[in-house]
């Protein structure tokens, strides 16, 4: 019966993604958030590839152990064999896990190159880890780092998320390819946005790069996802994607202010108001 209810789960899961909300944990979600750049739509592929090969995989061996378990216990077959060598067995064994690999990787190889390989940026945002916070800097727009912090459960604002919503979030203008710089301050942190496909480690006195392309404006949500200390749990990730006009008021108003999320909120309750009208 477990088996058959993850057998279920599991090719419910694709299904499942197209009820989720964009951005942000959903209760009773499965598998991957919706997929809001080129990065995480390949990704999404990639996984659903997958499952055609290790579903029949799984079947075939859960197949052989039952048929070993029936055809092979004790009490049906008493007198037990002595072969220890099959030639063709281990060859086949042995070739046939080689093959499948090598099908995977034609398609997993591409998207190892895809994600690595950054193309021409529009700017470039460098994130730094601190326990437990992040800073975030804007070089190419001459914003100095800011912090950004989570909102404590009891200064939540209405529509504010628990243990995901910030003070001052990453703002970034819808479309746009964005070079990502990530490093820390301390110990061993991870920048990791689930619908974005990126997941970066920041570690002290190196920089990595990675890069995304949202092409969904919302409000996107993840967490540092290595474990850095005891407030680990509570390093959150809030991204809001923006119109360019937007984007360009939030950084004329000075971000990590009062004044920049202000702009932010004007334009969420905006985008909130067309939707309805939309629905």
């Amino acid at each position: 019966m477990r088996f058959l209810t993850a057998l279920v789960l599991t090719w419910t899961t694709a299904a499942a993604g197209a009820l989720a909300t964009p951005g942000q944990p959903t209760d009773g979600h499965l598998g991957f958030q919706p997929a809001v750049t080129p990065i995480m739509e390949r990704v999404t592929s990639f996984h659903n590839i997958l499952l055609w090969i290790i579903i029949p995989i799984t079947l075939f061996v859960m197949g052989l152990l039952l048929w070993v378990m029936i055809r092979y216990n004790r009490k049906a077959n008493p007198q037990a064999s002595k072969n220890s060598h099959n030639t063709l067995l281990e060859v086949v064994w042995t070739a046939v896990p080689v093959m499948i690999l090598i099908v995977i990787s034609v398609f997993s190889f591409p998207l190892l190159y895809f994600q690595d390989e950054i193309p021409e940026a529009d700017f470039t945002i460098k994130a730094t880890g601190y326990q437990w916070y992040w800073g975030y800097e804007y070089p190419d727009h001459e914003v100095p780092q800011y912090i950004s912090t989570m909102v404590a459960e009891e200064d939540l604002s209405e529509g504010q998320l628990r243990n995901l919503s910030v003070d001052y979030p990453l703002v970034v203008p819808v479309d746009a390819v964005v070079r990502l710089q990530v490093t820390a301050a301390d110990v061993i942190h991870n920048w990791a946005m689930p619908s974005f496909g990126t997941k970066m480690d920041a570690i002290p006195g190196r920089i990595n790069e990675a890069w995304f392309q949202v092409t969904e404006e919302g409000t996107y949500y993840g967490q540092c996802s290595e474990l850095c200390g005891i407030r680990h749990a509570f390093m959150p990730i809030e991204v809001h994607v923006v119109s360019q006009d937007t984007f360009d008021a939030w950084v004329e108003a000075g971000p990590g202010s009062d004044e920049a999320n202000a702009v932010i909120a004007e334009y969420s309750a905006a985008r909130e108001t067309r939707l309805a009208q939309l629905d």
